[in-house]
């Protein structure tokens, strides 16, 4: 591991300190989400000289609430938006293949059908459905080996790779295939430490104060000291907050709820279960079981009002809703008890008229007239192909010494292939996680050996020693919100607290 991709304190004083002594710089990316990250990592990849400043941590807002799902775009064709849906299925193989391999797997997920839930008709439209996604599949150049094609699954199959589904009923399933993230902060900070490694200043608990078209005010939140800057080009990649700095920007935020289960309330089933909402054609409910034995039960589309909150809450009729529609395909119903905890992101959908759920999943790039780019919409999925238009436009617009993008074949730190992955000496859970750094991750505990006993839902000290000293962390929350995600559960975060504390201690 290169020493040059590491995030720590003492690399963020260095990158502060240099800063001041030359404000000067072609590209300054305000927010750290995985646009903003996928910003800076376009851009110095150009050749720029590039600055990000999050205001609070890496995948601090909507970029670690997701459902951790890469998809493939077929909802997007089936609304007849075929170029949004070629796009996600492009962007997919890109991750899959190139950026993040180690961190992005083939998922299976499967409609169950029922007689009362469809019924063979119903059956029929998912599986020409996930015909027209093996489609997108085939056209993004993602072979079978990757993403295998979907098939029909008989009720014994169904029921095997389900348990928890409901027997009465049941003629069979559909299965099909799409990406899935281990865990969506990790590929921010994945982003954001490939961008260090080539040179960006990447500072977190770092404020854009001011914006003009004469440069910016930057605030050190640790110290409150404001820093002047002059950027060539100002990118705003701040989401639902993009408004703050681009007063011309309208959005329609959608709140996206999840809730955390335990896999045995569904029988620890070996594939996402995925469910018809009721009474709206082209909506679905998942069941998705993480590598940690948990299952987030997802997502609800609802319109938020008002300023957009730092953390949204789920709200108790997002819990009704999430089980009722999980519950008419199962055997025993999801019990509020069963529910370990929640989360909820804010889409940052373009504003339009209609329910959110109809808004445009597309993004747009737009120039302010004192010159700020500003990114707003989209999808995770699409993250790279935002940031390489987003940093067009700041090309175009300011006429920057920039070379081509380069993004679509470059591989972000932990990325291998498969085999060099399977050929590590690591255990397999880190690997999925850390990808060819897990071998780093257990040296740094080789002074300590009880590092590498789990402090909590499986994580270990030496997991959060990487944090500190390679990943940016600076806090016990970060450590526990966004390097791990111990926190998705009360228990867990405060059985780990100590052991975050002492992490930090230690490299203070």
């Amino acid at each position: 591991m290169s020493s040059s991709t590491s995030l720590n304190a003492a690399r963020r004083a260095a990158d502060l300190t240099a800063l001041e002594a030359d404000p000067n710089i072609d590209v300054l990316v305000v927010g750290g989400g995985v646009t903003g990250a996928g910003v800076a990592l376009d851009a110095v990849s150009r050749g720029l000289s590039t600055v990000l400043v999050e205001r609070r941590d890496l995948a601090f807002g909507t970029s670690r609430w997701s459902s951790k799902l890469v998809h493939g775009g077929l909802r997007y064709l089936a609304r007849g938006r075929g170029g949004i849906a070629y796009e996600s299925a492009r962007e997919r193989d890109v991750l899959m293949r190139t950026t993040a391999p180690h961190l992005v797997r083939p998922l299976p997920m499967v409609v169950p059908v029922h007689r009362d839930l469809g019924g063979l008709p119903g059956g029929l439209l998912a599986r020409a459905g996930m015909g027209m996604g093996d489609v997108l599949r085939r056209l993004a150049g993602t072979p079978a080996s990757v993403l295998p094609r979907p098939r029909l699954l008989d009720a014994a199959r169904t029921r095997r790779l389900l348990p928890g589904v409901a027997a009465e009923g049941l003629l069979g399933g559909v299965l099909s295939f799409d990406g899935q993230l281990v865990d969506d902060a990790r590929l921010v900070v994945g982003l954001a430490r490939t961008a260090a490694g080539l040179g960006a200043r990447v500072i977190t608990r770092c404020s854009a104060e001011t914006v003009t078209a004469d440069g910016a005010v930057l605030r050190d939140e640790e110290t409150g000291v404001p820093l002047p800057v002059r950027p060539r080009a100002v990118v705003n990649a701040t989401g639902v907050h993009a408004d703050r700095l681009d007063p011309g920007i309208r959005l329609s935020p959608s709140r996206g709820s999840h809730l955390v289960l335990d896999g045995a309330v569904l029988g620890h089933p070996r594939v996402a279960l995925t469910v018809p909402v009721e009474g709206a054609p082209g909506r679905f409910v998942f069941a998705l079981p993480q590598p940690d034995g948990r299952i987030f039960l997802g997502l609800t589309d609802e319109p938020v009002a008002g300023p957009a909150p730092e953390v949204p809450e789920v709200p108790e009729e997002d819990v009704d809703f999430l089980l009722r529609q999980a519950n008419r395909a199962l055997r025993t119903p999801i019990r509020r008890g069963d529910v370990l905890g929640s989360f909820a992101g804010l889409r940052p959908l373009l504003h339009g008229d209609g329910d959110s759920s109809d808004l445009s999943r597309d993004h747009a790039v737009t120039v302010a007239p004192n010159g700020t780019v500003t990114v707003v919409g989209g999808k995770l999925t699409t993250y790279r192909a935002m940031a390489e238009e987003a940093v067009d436009a700041a090309v175009a617009r300011h006429r920057l010494p920039a070379g081509p993008c380069r993004t679509r074949t470059l591989p972000l730190v932990g990325a291998a292939s498969r085999e060099e992955l399977d050929a590590l000496d690591a255990p397999r859970r880190l690997v999925a996680r850390y990808g060819a750094e897990a071998p780093a991750v257990l040296a740094g505990a080789a002074d300590d050996p009880a590092l590498l006993e789990p402090v909590a839902a499986g994580v270990t000290g030496a997991e959060l020693r990487f944090g500190v000293r390679h990943e940016g962390a600076l806090d016990v929350e970060d450590l526990l919100e966004r390097r791990t995600r111990i926190a998705l559960v009360d228990a867990d975060r405060e059985a780990a607290r100590e052991a975050a504390r002492r992490a930090l201690a230690a490299h203070a």
